[in-house]
């Protein structure tokens, strides 16, 4: 038997607590006090007998003990969130919620889910944007259903199962007319001078763009700048003499458009896999399925223009 005094709010803050790292955070998303998040994990920690979080660090980190009961505790909450859906669905309005990253936001995901909306009568789909991070931990504790963008770390990616769609660079965007742009002999060192902005540290592509840029011995960027904000990153970039260094599906309409300008640089050694990163312990509904199919169709006729 569970212990009858571990109650779904211990669950619902310690969950919340885990993936903001820090319990200001979690209060302020629950609408709770600070103190209140502080007494409800410290409450849970005594009824499971072990510490759940190593506070000697600003933020906060999870124990070895709390990583194990963070999976299982995450698993069981997204089963109990589908069922509630599963029954819910039976009796009215579906509702598909799917994170998405930047790159398939503008690329990707527009085309499949107007042709999803087509057929997908009764579902509400909803879109959720963000960091790898944020977006695999909401698919963790299932507050949403997939998500679509790179391939993860492998250490972030227990418990999940990944679709290869298809590959992506990283490339550097410029407004058209940048002085760069004019350079005979362009090598990426010349980049130093200008204002870059580079994606935020818990993006999936950072790790892949500080390598490529020491491996070329770029090290004095004028990196004051971090952003992984499509609308951001595109008006400050047309504005600026400023390279913005982004996944190459969020500036590609764009780059078709006239709007921006890629600088003549091989970062093939920065190509990636994209696609769907779902649980291993759940099912896609037949929602879900249906926007996955529309999202496989419109990628394989990305792969098609670009071969």
């Amino acid at each position: 038997m569970i212990d009858p005094r571990i109650r779904l709010r211990h669950i619902a803050c310690f969950l919340e607590v885990a993936r903001l790292r820090s319990m200001a955070g979690a209060a302020e998303a629950l609408n709770i006090s600070q103190p209140a998040a502080t007494k409800t994990v410290q409450e849970l920690e005594l009824l499971l007998g072990g510490q759940l979080f190593d506070r000697s660090r600003r933020r906060l980190a999870l124990t070895p003990f709390g990583e194990v009961f963070f999976r299982h505790a995450a698993t069981s909450l997204a089963a109990l969130r589908q069922g509630i859906d599963a029954a819910r669905g039976a009796q009215g309005a579906v509702v598909l919620r799917v994170g998405a990253l930047p790159t398939v936001s503008a690329r990707i995901l527009p085309d499949a889910v107007r042709r999803f909306g087509a057929d997908g009568a009764g579902v509400t789909t909803r879109i959720v944007t963000g960091p790898n991070g944020y977006l695999l931990s909401l698919l963790r504790t299932g507050d949403v259903d997939l998500v679509i963008g790179r391939m993860a770390e492998p250490e972030a990616m227990v418990g999940f199962s990944f679709e290869h769609l298809y590959s992506e660079r990283v490339v550097l965007a410029v407004r058209p007319g940048h002085p760069l742009l004019d350079e005979p002999d362009f090598v990426l060192g010349m980049i130093e001078p200008y204002q870059t902005l580079m994606p935020t540290p818990d993006s999936v592509i950072r790790p892949v763009v500080e390598r490529v840029l020491l491996a070329h011995g770029v090290t004095g960027l004028r990196s004051d700048l971090e952003t992984v904000s499509n609308a951001f990153g595109r008006s400050y970039v047309r504005q600026t003499d400023a390279i913005w260094i982004i996944s190459e599906g969020v500036v590609a309409n764009d780059v078709a458009e006239g709007q921006l300008a890629l600088l003549p640089v091989d970062t093939s050694e920065t190509l990636g896999p994209v696609g769907f990163t779902t649980r291993t312990d759940t099912t896609p509904t037949f929602a879900g399925l249906g926007l996955m199919q529309a999202v496989r169709d419109v990628a394989s006729r990305l792969r098609a223009s670009a071969a």
